[in-house]
Parts: structure tokens; C-alpha cells; sequence
């Protein structure tokens, strides 16, 4: 391989190393939007929302927006960012941390309303409460899956790469020196 192409590979190990932080991270907000939900089985509004249990959504949608940035602030950091593959990696991440980082202020202002649905009487502002309630929270899990996807789309860039080098690697390795020619029979040569 020519060492300009070299510099510009991510080693094995520390690709493997990102690719398997990447994946813990992407199912925790997979698992986090398919596990925290508003609705009840028959895909109502419950009369009185839990605000304790929507606001520890929001909660915890900050903790892992905050596993995200992480991430892609520890990346940036290294000398990997600065290869191509490297460059895609860090923007799925800058995408993740962004993205994610909306899921904690929809979770929260779904609590707020919650909150307040017990004190409403009109029928019309609860309808919009509800409304409100229910777009909130479907806006902050679809936030987590797209940042989860982000992550997906980073694992896989890697991937992608760590294939191209096994490819690559495979095309370098010698098995000795090159066999000669075959003789002719006979001895006879031209």
C-alpha cells in the first residue's frame, strides 16, 4: 500500500472499538423510543399522565444526548477524523449528538402538559393539551430513532471500511517470490 494511503486508514482495533461503542449507544435510543410511551394499549391519552414518569423521560433522553455528544466529542479528538472515512464518521456523530439533543425538551414540555391537563376544564384547551401531549412525545422518540440511525449509518461506514482494508490487505500479501517460468521439454529454448 502507498503510505498516502496509509495515513488515511483507520487502524483495526480502534475501529472495532468505535464500531462497538457506536452500537451500544444506538440500541440504548432504539430501545428508549420503542420503550417509552404515552399511549395506553387501545392508543389513548391516559386521563391522568404520570408527570414523574415523563419528566424521568426527559431525564434520561438528556443522559443519553449526552452519551452521544461524548461520543463524538471524543472522536473529534482523535486523528482519525481527519481521514475520509473519518470525516463521514464524525458527521454522522455530529448528526446523532444534534439530533438527540431535541428528544429532552419534547419529553419535558409533554410533562408540562401533563401537568396541567388535571386543572383544565374546558374540553377544548384539554383536546389541545392532549393533542399537544401526544405530538410532543412521538416528535422526542422519533428524535431518539434518528439518532439511532445516525449511529447506524456512522457503524456502518466503519464497517465498510474495515472491509475495504481486509480487501486491500489481501491484495498486498505475497506468498514468496514469483515462481519461474515453466521449461519446455526437450530443453529447448528459443
Amino acid at each position: 500500500m502507498k503510505p498516502d494511503f496509509q495515513r488515511d486508514l483507520i487502524p483495526r482495533d480502534d475501529a472495532l472499538h468505535l464500531i462497538g461503542a457506536l452500537n451500544i449507544m444506538k440500541d440504548k435510543l432504539h430501545d428508549a423510543a420503542q420503550r417509552w410511551e404515552l399511549l395506553d394499549e387501545n392508543g389513548h391519552v391516559p386521563a391522568a399522565p404520570s408527570y414523574t414518569a415523563l419528566l424521568q423521560h426527559a431525564t434520561d433522553a438528556q443522559d443519553l444526548s449526552h452519551d452521544v455528544l461524548r461520543l463524538a466529542a471524543d472522536f473529534a479528538r482523535s486523528p482519525h477524523h481527519t481521514t475520509r472515512t473519518g470525516r463521514t464518521v464524525l458527521k454522522h456523530l455530529a448528526t446523532a449528538a444534534t439530533i438527540s439533543s431535541h428528544a429532552a425538551p419534547h419529553f419535558t414540555e409533554t410533562a408540562e402538559a401533563a401537568l396541567g391537563l388535571p386543572r383544565t376544564t374546558n374540553p377544548t384547551d384539554r383536546h389541545y393539551l392532549t393533542n399537544r401531549m401526544v405530538i410532543d412525545h412521538a416528535s422526542a422518540r422519533a428524535f431518539l430513532r434518528r439518532a439511532s440511525e445516525s449511529l447506524r449509518d456512522a457503524a456502518k461506514e466503519l464497517d465498510d471500511h474495515l472491509g475495504v482494508q481486509r480487501f486491500l490487505a489481501s491484495l498486498t500479501r505475497r506468498k514468496g517470490p514469483p515462481e519461474p517460468p515453466p521449461s519446455r521439454p526437450g530443453g529447448l529454448h528459443r
